[in-house]
């Protein structure tokens, strides 16, 4: 399956990119998944994503949960919690 990934603020600032396409293996099916798969790359993407990092995620613009599913040719998108005062 092919998805389109974005990253945001921190996040793109980490990993060095703001989108890309991947082919995600058959096993990766939802949003979490997706974040854990990407974290196997190591490194700056292991800690950007790393699983107890405040992070915000959104499918085709809508904000979502770890446990959604995800389809051929989506958006994923990764970007830290906004705060604002």
């Amino acid at each position: 399956m092919n998805i389109q990934l974005r990253f945001f603020a921190s996040v793109r600032e980490a990993v060095g990119t703001s989108q890309e396409t991947v082919a995600l293996p058959a096993t990766v099916q939802t949003v979490g998944e997706v974040r854990a798969w990407l974290r196997e790359r190591g490194g700056a993407w292991a800690e950007a994503l790393a699983e107890g990092r405040a992070l915000r995620m959104a499918c085709n613009q809508q904000m979502t949960d770890a446990g959604a599913r995800i389809s051929e040719g989506c958006e994923i998108a990764f970007f830290p919690p906004v705060t604002g005062g």
